[in-house]
This record gives structure tokens, C-alpha cells and sequence, in this order.
């Protein structure tokens, strides 16, 4: 169980240097970012920040990778059915995939690379994730809304990742139909985004 005194891991905000540019839009796009910016309560500045880092950590590399939108009911609907052996050959099917992707993306292929890639890929695709430690131990928290059988794939993806880089630490995992929640001693001071 999780104690009261769990951290969550929160991506750091960077005071980085920013500069002012100007862009000519049409003005049915910039009336539809308005709109946007004030159906989330945010500032259009914050709106097109998100939109331009969603493109350019996820989306540039997307259609590269070959990755193509699948509606979720499609996805629940083809997990439905998946037994072990068919989650098995997923996974081998995705592994050598991921660490192309993750090489591809951030240059280099390792544990942090990874689970900072896995993480732009669940935000790009609308899942919720979240991290948060506990003394060592860290809780990778997936949120997929896809059925039992997409938690099972999810477990089995993570404890083959985590099992290149560290085999001898042992991954647990508590699973509903919804969420998949992965928790592995990584040590306090382990920082997906940060190498």
C-alpha cells in the first residue's frame, strides 16, 4: 500500500530563456485558439506553448515512427480477446520498436530515456500517468481506460522494459480494468528527466 507520505514526481518547470516572435496566422485560426485558450481558463501563450512541445516531442517524430491515431474503442475492443501468448508476442513485437523510437527521440537508449519516452507517448495519446516516490520506491501510475487485458499488456511491456536495465530488481504491479500501477526501487534519487 501506498503510504501518506508518497512525493509525486512532477515535471520540473525550467525557467528557461524565452524570446518573443510574432506569426502571421488567418484569423479563423487564431479565433479558434482564443476560443480554446478560454473553454481551458489558460492564456493563449500557455495554449500554443503546449500545442508547439506536444509537436515537438511527440508529433514530428509520430509519423516517422509509424504511428497512426486509432480510435480507443477500437483499441478496447481488439484487447478484449488478447490471452498471454498473444500479449507475449506484442511485447516482443514492441520492444526492439520502442528502443528504435527512444533512440530515435532522445539519442541515446536507457532507462530514463525510456520511461521519460513512454511518458510523452501516454501524454501525446490522452492517457494519464503520473509518478510519485515513496522513500526508494517509485510508482509509475497508467491510466489507459482500456480494459483488463490492455493493464496485462501494460504490466508485461513495463517488466520487460525495466528488465533490461535493472534484472535484478523486482517490479510489482497492481492492476485494475482502468489503471496499471508499477512500483520498483529505483532509489530516491532517480529523475526520468534528468541525464
Amino acid at each position: 500500500m501506498m503510504k501518506n507520505s508518497v512525493n509525486r514526481k512532477s515535471h520540473e518547470i525550467k525557467h528557461e530563456k524565452t524570446r518573443s516572435i510574432t506569426y502571421r496566422l488567418p484569423a479563423k485560426l487564431v479565433e479558434d485558439l482564443e476560443t480554446e485558450a478560454d473553454q481551458k481558463e489558460i492564456s493563449q501563450n500557455v495554449l500554443v506553448k503546449q500545442i508547439l512541445e506536444k509537436y515537438t516531442q511527440w508529433d514530428k517524430f509520430a509519423s516517422i515512427m509509424g504511428m497512426i491515431p486509432i480510435p480507443r474503442d477500437i483499441l478496447k475492443t481488439l484487447g478484449e480477446d488478447m490471452q498471454g501468448d498473444e500479449i507475449n508476442k506484442i511485447v516482443d513485437v514492441m520492444l526492439p520498436m520502442i528502443k528504435d523510437w527512444v533512440m530515435f527521440m532522445k539519442g541515446n537508449y536507457d532507462l530514463k530515456r525510456a520511461i521519460e519516452s513512454l511518458e510523452d507517448y501516454m501524454k501525446a495519446s490522452g492517457m494519464t500517468s503520473d509518478h510519485r516516490i515513496e522513500g526508494s520506491v517509485h510508482h509509475f501510475i497508467i491510466q489507459h481506460n482500456l480494459g483488463m487485458r490492455w493493464s496485462l499488456f501494460t504490466e508485461q511491456l513495463l517488466k520487460r522494459i525495466f528488465h533490461q536495465f535493472v534484472p535484478d530488481v523486482i517490479m510489482n504491479c497492481r492492476t485494475t480494468s482502468n489503471t496499471t500501477i508499477a512500483s520498483i526501487a529505483l532509489g530516491s534519487e532517480f529523475d526520468e528527466h534528468n541525464y
